[in-house]
């Protein structure tokens, strides 16, 4: 196996002590034997075989540091990762002036078969149809009062949005989707 190009084209450097290429090869081989390892267990003679699904996103918070958020059905362990039957959707959580917006990736589901519930300071989705299952437990970044919740599906994108609460203390309620 030949070199790749990146590699080839370098040449001399006038900083042998340093370089950013160096740094940036052993991050590539870093990531390397990462996914090697995830994905071993998956193809070692292994006789159940499930689809899994893994992504993140990554975005800004609000205090200005990142916010990584994993989605899908493979959970880290320490004995290495595990495939669960239900996937994380992906969810993003905004906070408007009045409202919180929960924005969740449900493709492949129907808006019946969408399970909601909230609470003062959380929010539930499930699916649970036999081609998909999707869970997740979300613990919002204000109270908000769950009586307000409207939620919309589209395209298999859920929308819910639930008014902010004033100092007061509300009961989980289920949400219907529309």
């Amino acid at each position: 196996m030949s070199e790749p190009w990146w590699r080839r084209k370098r040449g001399k450097r006038s900083y042998p002590w340093f370089s950013i290429f160096d740094e940036l090869d052993k991050l590539d081989e870093v990531f390397d034997e990462m996914m090697r390892q995830a994905f071993e267990p998956f193809s070692k003679g292994s006789k159940e075989y499930k689809p899994y699904v893994y992504g993140f996103s990554l975005s800004i918070g609000p205090d200005g540091k990142p916010v990584i958020r994993e989605f899908g059905n493979v959970q880290r362990d320490r004995f290495g990762p595990k495939v669960r039957e239900d996937r994380e959707p992906l969810v993003d959580v905004l906070e408007e002036d009045e409202d919180v917006v929960v924005v969740a990736e449900l493709p492949g589901v129907e808006k019946e078969d969408i399970r909601l519930h909230a609470g003062e300071d959380h929010l539930t989705i499930s699916v649970d149809t036999s081609d998909r299952k999707y869970y997740k437990e979300l613990v919002l970044p204000v109270g908000v009062d769950p009586g307000s919740a409207r939620a919309v599906y589209k395209n298999g994108v859920l929308e819910v949005r639930l008014k902010k609460s004033p100092e007061k203390v509300f009961k989980g309620e289920r949400i219907s989707v529309e």
